[in-house]
C-alpha cells in the first residue's frame, strides 16, 4: 500500500510503499476513502510536540479519516467489516495518510447517513474540537455568547453551527472576503478582522467563552472581552498545566508547559477570567451525536477543497497557507476530486 510518512523531524512527507497493517484484537483494518489535513499534522511534522508525544520514526502521518471497515480484529464486537465509518485516532496513534490502517475499533464512528464518505472525513477533528471546546469543557448555555474566532476555516465553520444549535448568540472573526460566508454559517455578530477593533465591536456585548484558534495577539485581546468569570479555550496554544498532567509528560516538559502559559494565565487572573488548552482526544460517543446532528440538518461538513490521495503534502501546504473556507482532504477517490491542478 501507499503511505506518507515522517521520516526525520523537519523534513517534508515522502512517499512510500509498505504492507498492508494487521489489526490487532482490539482493532479494525479500514481502506481509507478520505483523510482530513490539519494544522496539528504539520506541528507534528516540524517536531513541535516531540517532547510530549515522542515517535519512533519513520512514522506514517495524519490523525482522521473516513473508510470502510475491511477486517476486524478478534476482540472488536460493536463493528463489522462492511461499516463505513470515520474518526479521530489520536495524535499519538496517527497513521491515516495510508490506503490502509489498522485503528481502535472504539474510536471509530458510524458515519453520518446524509453526507458522502468523503465529505464524512471533513468532520472528526473539527466537530471533536467544537464539542469538547463548548460542550465539555466550556459547558455552553442557552443564552450565552460565543466568541469562535476564524469562523469560516475547518474548525469555526464547525463551532458555529454548533453554538447555534446551543442556543448561544455567535459572534466570530473573519476576512472581509468570509463576511457572508459566516453569516450564512449563523453567526450573529461578523467582526472583520483585518479593519474592525475586537473590543469596540463586542463592547455592550459581555462574552461568556472565546474559542481562540489563532493564539499570539489574538488571545491576548480575547481575555479582555471576557465578562468576568468568562473562559478563552485555546487550541493552538500555549498549553497549560492541566493539559500536561492529562498526557503525563515527564517532570522536566511539565515544568516547561507551566512556564509557556504562566503569561497568559496571570492575565486572566487578573482579568477575573480563566485561560484553558484544549488538546482534542478520540471519542466515538461524541462523533455518533455528531452524526445525529449532521443528519438532523444542524451540523454540515465544510469542504474547501479534495485533492488525490497522491498530493498530500501539497494538501497540507495549502491548509497551512490559510484563507480556505472549511477543511481540506486528500481521497483515494478519483471521482471525489474538486481539485486538480
Amino acid at each position: 500500500m501507499k503511505a506518507f510518512v515522517l521520516e526525520r523531524y523537519g523534513s517534508p512527507l515522502r512517499e512510500v510503499e509498505m504492507p498492508v497493517p494487521v489489526p490487532a484484537p482490539h482493532e479494525v483494518l479500514i481502506r481509507m476513502v478520505a483523510s482530513g489535513v490539519n494544522h496539528a499534522d504539520e506541528r507534528v511534522r516540524s517536531g513541535e510536540f516531540k517532547a510530549i508525544f515522542p515517535f519512533r520514526l519513520p512514522k506514517v502521518m495524519g490523525g482522521e479519516l473516513s473508510g470502510e471497515v475491511v477486517e476486524a480484529g478478534s476482540a472488536v464486537r460493536d463493528v463489522a467489516v462492511g461499516d463505513h465509518v470515520y474518526g479521530y485516532v489520536d495524535l499519538a496513534a496517527t497513521g491515516t495518510f495510508s490506503e490502509f490502517v489498522a485503528v481502535d475499533a472504539a474510536t471509530m464512528a458510524p458515519v453520518p447517513r446524509s453526507v458522502s464518505l468523503v465529505e464524512a472525513a471533513g468532520l472528526p477533528v473539527v466537530a471533536l474540537t467544537a464539542w469538547q471546546a463548548l460542550v465539555e469543557m466550556g459547558k455552553v448555555k442557552k443564552g450565552q455568547t460565543v466568541l469562535i474566532h476564524g469562523g469560516t476555516g475547518g474548525v469555526g465553520s464547525a463551532a458555529i453551527q454548533l453554538a447555534r444549535h446551543l442556543g448561544c448568540t455567535v459572534a466570530t472573526t473573519v476576512s472581509t472576503a468570509n463576511i457572508a460566508a459566516a453569516q450564512e454559517l449563523g453567526a450573529d455578530i461578523v467582526i472583520d478582522y483585518r479593519r474592525d477593533d475586537l473590543a469596540q465591536s463586542l463592547a455592550g456585548t459581555p462574552v461568556d467563552l472565546v474559542l481562540d484558534t489563532q493564539g499570539g495577539a489574538t488571545l491576548k485581546a480575547s481575555l479582555g472581552v471576557l465578562r468576568p468569570g468568562g473562559t478563552v479555550i485555546g487550541i493552538t496554544g500555549p498549553p497549560d498545566p492541566a493539559f500536561a498532567r492529562r498526557v503525563g509528560v515527564n517532570p522536566v516538559v511539565r515544568l516547561a508547559i507551566r512556564a509557556l502559559s504562566a503569561r497568559t494565565r496571570r492575565r486572566a487572573r487578573a482579568l477575573k477570567v480563566t485561560y484553558r488548552f484544549l488538546f482534542i482526544t478520540p471519542d466515538s460517543a461524541a462523533l455518533r451525536q455528531v452524526a445525529g446532528l449532521v443528519d438532523d440538518g444542524v451540523l454540515r461538513p465544510v469542504i474547501d477543497r479534495v485533492l488525490p490521495f497522491g498530493q498530500t503534502p501539497r494538501a497540507l501546504d495549502e491548509a497551512l497557507a490559510g484563507g480556505t473556507r472549511g477543511k481540506v482532504l486528500v481521497t483515494t477517490d478519483p471521482k471525489a476530486v474538486t481539485n486538480r491542478g
